[in-house]
């Protein structure tokens, strides 16, 4: 019996996420005999492109947005005993990398109406110790940098912004992730851009930076620089047996040429893509612009969202009577796709409960407005690529709403 499934070509699927060039490019990508993937190959293609987009000097790709987060903080100087702060409400990525480079993670507590990183605790949280701060654009919302920069200038410290739930959010009209010293972006499968289900991009405006995390992401090759590949030698250098290829200590955290073909495909139609998620939030504020207790991430003036969620705080524990559970499955009874529930604080999650580091540990009341503020968290996807389903989805919401107010 054949238990084969018939392939149904991409492009019959408009809404689907591969539905552009991406099943060519992957094609050409595979081409070992083509002369001009190997003058110019995808991952620099696909680097080059994204650089232009961010608006930076230069972007190294790699395999994941956590990969690039290690490779950041190695090229900001961070070595065993120094101090890394992230803020309360983030995934546990930002202080798994810091606890891989020998740190200590510090958590600064969030902003409850952004959500994001507080600057003012950030200021509290800052030793003589501190060499870097990981800012993170939450659900798409842009950090306010202008003070942490501020910071950073003062204390000599690096600024690190996780950008991976954001592309092309913006701030007072410049793109997040490249207004601080080093930016990472991630292109894991549900984020704006993917590159096949995991990847990512590390952008600077700073030579010296660029070189160090490209190095350290390509296995300490002594020829890599930070604009690229390798710098062209003749086979008789690299064929030579006394040929010296390393002079520093890295990890293979390359892209494959199959994830930068994509990823190209992908650029193509960012603008689009975005542009959808953020005409979905618009139809969240719809549905509870008179609710009370359904209360939005606030977006400042002069910032763009790009929504990698529609987050909302909720408190209708208290006014309806109403856990956040049974509003989630009274959604999903209803039809909804249901929401995700904000990731723990990390230091709260189980991994942390009697880890010590650097004599440091971790307990309850570090972050007090975060630890608040993650249990009423609920997440919307934005990530439809049909808007009639985004907007039934929506529909339900709206009615759950307005049964419990009448």
């Amino acid at each position: 019996m054949d238990n084969t499934y018939p392939l149904r070509p991409i492009w019959e699927n408009p809404h689907g996420k591969y539905s552009g060039r991406e099943l060519e490019y992957v094609s050409q990508a595979l081409d070992s005999e083509d002369i001009e993937n190997k003058k110019n190959p995808w991952t620099k293609r696909f680097e080059q492109k994204f650089a232009r987009l961010i608006g930076a000097e230069y972007a190294i790709a790699v395999n994941s947005g956590t990969s690039g987060l290690h490779a950041a903080l190695i090229a900001a100087g961070v070595n065993p005993g120094d101090e890394v702060i992230s803020p309360g409400i983030t995934v546990i990525m930002d202080a798994v990398a810091t606890i891989h480079v020998g740190a200590t993670p510090v958590f600064a507590d969030v902003n409850p109406h952004t959500q994001t990183i507080d600057p003012g605790d950030v200021q509290k949280k800052i030793t003589s110790k501190t060499k870097a701060i990981i800012t993170v654009s939450l659900q798409g919302l842009p950090v306010d940098i202008d003070p942490i920069m501020a910071l950073a200038s003062k204390y000599n410290i690096t600024v690190i912004e996780d950008s991976a739930q954001t592309l092309l959010g913006k701030y007072k009209g410049k793109i997040a992730g490249s207004l601080g010293h080093i930016g990472v972006f991630s292109f894991e499968n549900k984020k704006h851009l993917t590159t096949g289900g995991e990847g990512g991009m590390i952008v600077t405006n700073h030579r010296k930076l660029a070189e160090v995390a490209r190095k350290f992401a390509g296995i300490g090759y002594k020829n890599l620089t930070p604009e690229a590949s390798r710098m062209g030698l003749l086979p008789s250098e690299f064929q030579d047996p006394d040929y010296e290829r390393f002079d520093s200590i890295g990890l293979n955290y390359r892209m494959t040429e199959m994830s930068a073909a994509i990823g190209m495909a992908q650029l193509e139609r960012v603008h689009e893509i975005i542009s959808r998620r953020q005409a979905i939030a618009k139809l969240f504020d719809e549905a509870i612009a008179d609710c009370e207790w359904l209360v939005p991430q606030q977006t400042p003036k002069d910032y763009e969202h790009a929504y990698y969620t529609y987050a909302v705080e909720y408190s209708g524990h208290e006014t309806i009577g109403l856990s956040w559970k049974d509003f989630y499955h009274k959604y999903k009874e209803m039809g909804g796709d249901g929401f995700y529930g904000a990731c723990k604080v990390p230091y709260l999650e189980p991994v942390f409960h009697n880890l010590e580091i650097n004599g440091h540990r971790f307990s309850k009341g570090l972050c007090p407005v975060a630890e608040n503020l993650q249990p009423r968290l609920m997440q919307f996807k934005t990530n439809y690529r049909d808007m009639d389903v985004a907007a039934h989805k929506v529909k339900i919401l709206k009615q759950l709403i307005k049964k419990f107010k009448s």
